[in-house]
């Protein structure tokens, strides 16, 4: 949760009458107010929450203790206008919006109505006040990656020859919401055997065989606060290629686990996976970064890939997972969720990482 005195300097520093959000991440994150649907207005020493019908009695409960005003667009007919009839009552001329946020119909709707008003593009700057986590947001985090364990933990009981991708995919989702997750992070990635060549395969009615390589990337929301993991295993007996493919990738990301602290560079940490990978043979076969920040959404930012220059801040949680992929025969991912520390990381995910053979 911000604290609102950081939505004052950013008014202060850009000379700034108002500020609207319409990011629903940082719409949350500043109010509290959950809906998928809203804007915030939000001046030095007043806020209001903008939304339709569908959603005024949660607008009101979600930020009943931070003295926000919840305005029903409908009576002014639509956002534009309900924010030009706000801003003109505090005879506002200079005004913030996320630019990265809106659509282009927006903002030429701000453009046009709203009249006499200076439009400044504020980017991501207040998404960047969600880097570093506060300690209940990385509970939150914790908690959700805890159920992704469990989740990891029944499933190995689940899987065997003849049971389709669908059908993993449908039960680690049920474990993850019957152990109190409200929602998933994303779209369950189940991949076996040469499906698990694709970083991110769609889920499909493949049958899982003997010798598949299985590679599960999942998470869920706990709090409006998401998770990410992924785990590889092998279905019947490793081949020689298999091991040798999963303990490069393990290798990678072990020792990129311990280069972990804060102060280094994003891509200073990816180097450091990539090059083990590159070094066994498998150059040209991880393709992806190593790693992204997870909060409200999951993908934030910083990342680690090797073009991030972002220093690395303590409090900043960032997955950890490198893979290879090869074509026609299969893949290897392993993930963890960390928190990055002064001194290195505090790792989320529990689930064990040596080869598991089912």
């Amino acid at each position: 949760m911000v604290n609102y005195e950081q939505i004052i300097s950013i008014l202060d520093e850009k000379g700034l009458d108002a500020i609207i959000i319409s990011d629903r991440y940082n719409m949350r994150y500043v109010s509290g107010y959950k809906g998928d649907t809203g804007m915030l207005v939000l001046f030095r020493d007043k806020r209001y929450v903008l939304t339709d019908f569908r959603y005024i009695f949660m607008a009101m409960a979600d930020t009943k203790d931070r003295d926000y005003e919840v305005v029903d667009i409908a009576k002014q007919k639509g956002y534009t206008a309900s924010i030009n009839s706000i801003l003109n009552e505090h005879k506002c001329t200079k005004i913030g919006f996320e630019n990265t946020a809106v659509s282009y119909m927006q903002y030429k709707s701000f453009s046009k109505d709203l009249a006499g008003k200076e439009l400044i593009e504020l980017g991501d700057t207040v998404t960047k006040l969600r880097v570093i986590k506060d300690a209940d947001e990385l509970e939150c985090i914790k908690m959700a990656e805890s159920i992704g364990d469990k989740a990891f933990t029944e499933i190995l009981n689940f899987i065997k020859p003849g049971v389709t991708e669908m059908q993993v995919a449908a039960h680690l989702e049920y474990t993850m919401k019957m152990n109190g997750a409200e929602a998933l992070s994303f779209d369950t990635i189940v991949a076996s055997g040469i499906n698990s060549s694709m970083p991110h395969a769609m889920v499909s009615d493949k049958k899982i065989e003997n010798g598949d390589f299985v590679t599960m990337d999942f998470g869920c929301v706990y709090r409006g606060y998401c998770s990410d993991m992924t785990r590889t295993i092998v279905v019947g007996k490793a081949s020689d290629k298999q091991k040798h493919v999963y303990n490069t990738v393990l290798q990678a990301q072990l020792a990129a686990l311990d280069f972990i602290k804060a102060g280094v560079k994003g891509k200073e940490v990816d180097a450091v996976a990539r090059k083990i990978i590159d070094d066994a043979g498998y150059k040209g076969c991880f393709g992806h970064g190593l790693g992204h920040s997870v909060g409200l959404e999951i993908h934030e930012s910083p990342n680690f890939n090797p073009s991030e220059e972002s220093i690395i801040l303590a409090n900043t949680i960032e997955t950890v997972e490198p893979g290879v992929y090869i074509k026609d025969f299969g893949g290897v991912r392993i993930e963890d969720l960390v928190v990055v520390t002064k001194e290195g990381h505090i790792n989320y995910t529990k689930s064990p990482k040596e080869l598991i053979e089912l």
